[in-house]
C-alpha cells in the first residue's frame, strides 16, 4: 500500500519509511524539504494521490506555547482536509504517553488539540502514544538547567528507543484503525532523576542532577505516575544500558 509520512525525514520518520519500504510497501516521506509543507498545505494534494495511509509523525519547529498550538492545528486542519478529499482510510499520528496528564504544558495542550481534530475528523484512525525515546535524554536535561544544575522530579518513566517507536508506528499503520490509542514504552522503569543521572555520567557532562519534587517538566508539574503507560502498552525490548554503550 502507499502510505505517506508527514515529517519523514525526521528521526522517527526516516526510520518509518525504511522500514515500511523494506516490507514491499510504498513509504513516501513528507516535509518541507520534499515539497510538501502541512502548514502552508503545499504539495499536499499530490503527494497523497493514491495513499491509503497517512502517518504523521511531524513535530513542532517551536515549542513556545502560541507556536506550538499554531502548528499542530494548522498542520493537523490541512492534513486531514486533503486526506478526505484524496480518500484516505487510515490517519495514524505519533503522539506521547501522559499527553492528557500534562495540560500545564503549553506542547501537550497542542498535542491535545492535534488528537481531538483526529478523533472528530471522521476518518479511521490510530493514535499511537510513545514514552520519551532515549535520544531525547539530553534534550530533557537540557530544559530542567539552571546554571550547572539540572532539577528533575523522581517521577517513574518507561524511556523506549526510536527504532521500536518506528515499529509501533509501522505495524500500527499498515494494520486496521483502533480508532483510539495505542501505546509503546521501554522494558524498564526509571526515575526521572536517576535516568537524566545516568544518562549524563555516560557523556561525562558535569552538571549536577538534583532531585526536587516540584522540578517542572516542560511547564507541568509531575505526579509519580504522570509519565507511564496504561497496563496494556506494548513493551519494546531494547534497554537504555544496552542503547547507551552503543553510542560510544
Amino acid at each position: 500500500m502507499k502510505v505517506v509520512v508527514i515529517g519523514g525525514t525526521g528521526l522517527i520518520g526516516s526510520k518509518l519509511v525504511a522500514k515500511l519500504n523494506e516490507h514491499g510497501h510504498e513509504a513516501v516521506p513528507a516535509a518541507p524539504n520534499t515539497g510538501v509543507n502541512t502548514l502552508t498545505g503545499e504539495g499536499l494534494a499530490e503527494v497523497l494521490q493514491g495513499a491509503s495511509v497517512v502517518v504523521d509523525v511531524s513535530n513542532s519547529p517551536s515549542f513556545e506555547d502560541e507556536a506550538v498550538m499554531e502548528f499542530f492545528r494548522t498542520s493537523t486542519t490541512n492534513l486531514l482536509k486533503a486526506e478526505a478529499n484524496a480518500g484516505v482510510t487510515h490517519h495514524v499520528a505519533l503522539s506521547v504517553v501522559g499527553t492528557e496528564r500534562l495540560q500545564e504544558s503549553g506542547y501537550f495542550r497542542a498535542k491535545q488539540a492535534q488528537e481531538e481534530l483526529i478523533k472528530s475528523s471522521g476518518i479511521p484512525y490510530s493514535i499511537v502514544h510513545a514514552t520519551q525515546f532515549f535520544e531525547f535524554m539530553k534534550g530533557i536535561a537540557d530544559a530542567a538547567t539552571d546554571g550547572g544544575t539540572v532539577r528533575l522530579a523522581p517521577a517513574n518513566i518507561r524511556p523506549v528507543f526510536s527504532d521500536d517507536v518506528a515499529a509501533t508506528v509501522g505495524r500500527t499503520a499498515v494494520g486496521t484503525p483502533v480508532n483510539g490509542v495505542v501505546e509503546v514504552a521501554g522494558p524498564e522503569t526509571f526515575r526521572l532523576d536517576e535516568l537524566i543521572r545516568k544518562g549524563l555520567a555516560a557523556k561525562n557532562d558535569p552538571r549536577e542532577v538534583v532531585t526536587d519534587v516540584h522540578a517542572r517538566y516542560f511547564d507541568a508539574e509531575l505526579g509519580e505516575d504522570t509519565l507511564l503507560p496504561g497496563a496494556d502498552a506494548h513493551i519494546a525490548e531494547t534497554r537504555f544500558a544496552d542503547w547507551l554503550a552503543q553510542q560510544k
